[in-house]
């Protein structure tokens, strides 16, 4: 009797195994293959359990798990119109409205690396990894996470109405983790969210997340602002300044999607999670809508972001510190740039091929800089065209001058 209990335990697994191979993205494989083979081998009842499809990985970071979006946006459009229960108070109706209007522009983003199969030589495409975007206009253009696409070498957006597009790469600022693609969809496939402000956000207002966590596609959670001001270390390396807290679930796959007012206006990106499980622990991270209203049209221009400067190379922070200095050492000057037009000199040697320390920065438009962080957030703030004033020390004399900030090169 034994026997045949476990050759149909054994039976019912592999079922679930080849429904879940069958239809690794949709609905069938996730609840078949995951509840059925899940509770066979000893999972618990009801939990999501993340499965990859033939040839897939799983990534533990919070880009999200490889694969494409699951479940039907165009019967969920269609039920997004079903009329309302009784009974809702008047804040779950309007959060309902909002997540009606905003989903339609939130897609699902796919980054693909090429591999070439040992035996066949074929090329295949495998999943690196996925999160989410959304519209920014009609031309095509989709907003992402950097850390999103940094490992792919190919990219595909699904739409809310699973309308499935290849993806370019238009620009990329690693340094904000933002990167912005573009789709050739027609416009009827295209709706664009509407963007709001972040310099007027209070703690304690609500905000909406939508991604597509765990590559479940358009899942709402909804929190509130819990900090402002805070500081987040970017994909490269620079520190990214006045990052929105809040509290609204974000898991993997949440990554490059849109954080919401109670408007539906976009107030922010969602882009990392403070968790030591990997999964949502309440503090969620997003970068300012500010900062992203600045920075895509340039992405989408240039390809990159129009950094504000004088015209000087920073010697590294780790550098500096070894030295002892407190402040920004000016390694060099550009020829023919407002520094060196200003009189300013970076490190020289001498005889004995010592070097000598020219000018530190230490402070900018009256605020202290310890760091070159501190000095690029200045010019940022301040925007190219605007004029800085440096406060100086060289050879223990202290100096003031008033430089224009131009496209840094």
């Amino acid at each position: 009797m034994r026997f045949h209990s476990l050759v149909l335990v054994m039976a019912v697994f592999v079922i679930g195994l080849g429904v879940g191979w069958m239809f690794p993205y949709g609905q069938v494989g996730g609840q078949v293959g995951g509840q059925v083979g899940g509770q066979v081998a000893g999972q618990v009842p009801g939990e999501v359990v993340a499965q990859a499809g033939p040839g897939q990985s799983l990534l533990q970071d919070h880009s999200g798990e490889p694969g494409s979006a699951s479940g039907d946006a165009a019967a969920a459009a269609a039920g997004s119109e079903a009329p309302l229960p009784q009974g809702l108070t008047e804040d779950e109706q309007r959060t309902i409205d909002v997540f009606r209007r905003a989903s339609v522009s939130v897609a699902f983003v796919t980054s693909l690396a090429l591999r070439r199969d040992f035996f066949s030589m074929d090329v295949m495409q495998i999943p690196q990894g996925s999160g989410s975007g959304f519209v920014w206009d009609g031309e095509g253009h989709v907003v992402t996470n950097f850390h999103v696409i940094q490992d792919g070498q190919r990219f595909q957006v699904t739409l809310s109405d699973q309308s499935e597009w290849d993806a370019e790469v238009v620009g990329a600022a690693p340094n904000k983790d933002l990167a912005v693609l573009r789709i050739d969809a027609r416009d009827e496939h295209l709706v664009p969210l509407e963007i709001g402000g972040s310099g007027g956000l209070v703690v304690g207002q609500k905000v909406l997340a939508i991604g597509n966590p765990f590559g479940l596609d358009h899942s709402l959670t909804v929190g509130v602002v819990s900090a402002l001001g805070r500081e987040l270390r970017s994909p490269g390396g620079r520190i990214i300044r006045d990052v929105i807290q809040t509290d609204a679930a974000i898991n993997p796959g949440n990554s490059g999607g849109p954080v919401l007012d109670s408007a539906g206006r976009l107030i922010g990106v969602s882009t990392a999670i403070y968790s030591p499980s990997g999964a949502s622990a309440g503090v969620g991270f997003a970068v300012p809508v500010d900062t992203v209203r600045r920075l895509v049209p340039q992405l989408i221009e240039h390809g990159h972001p129009i950094e504000p400067g004088v015209g000087i190379l920073m010697l590294p922070d780790r550098l500096a510190s070894r030295l002892g200095v407190e402040g920004v050492v000016v390694q060099s000057v550009v020829d023919g740039s407002p520094a060196d037009q200003g009189g300013l000199v970076g490190i020289t040697f001498n005889r004995r091929r010592r070097p000598v320390l020219g000018d530190i920065i230490v402070a900018a438009n009256g605020t202290r800089v310890k760091s070159s962080d501190d000095l690029s957030y200045i010019f940022e703030d301040a925007g190219v065209g605007a004029s800085v004033t440096l406060e100086l020390i060289r050879d223990r004399h202290q100096r003031e001058v008033t430089l224009e900030l131009v496209p840094d090169q």
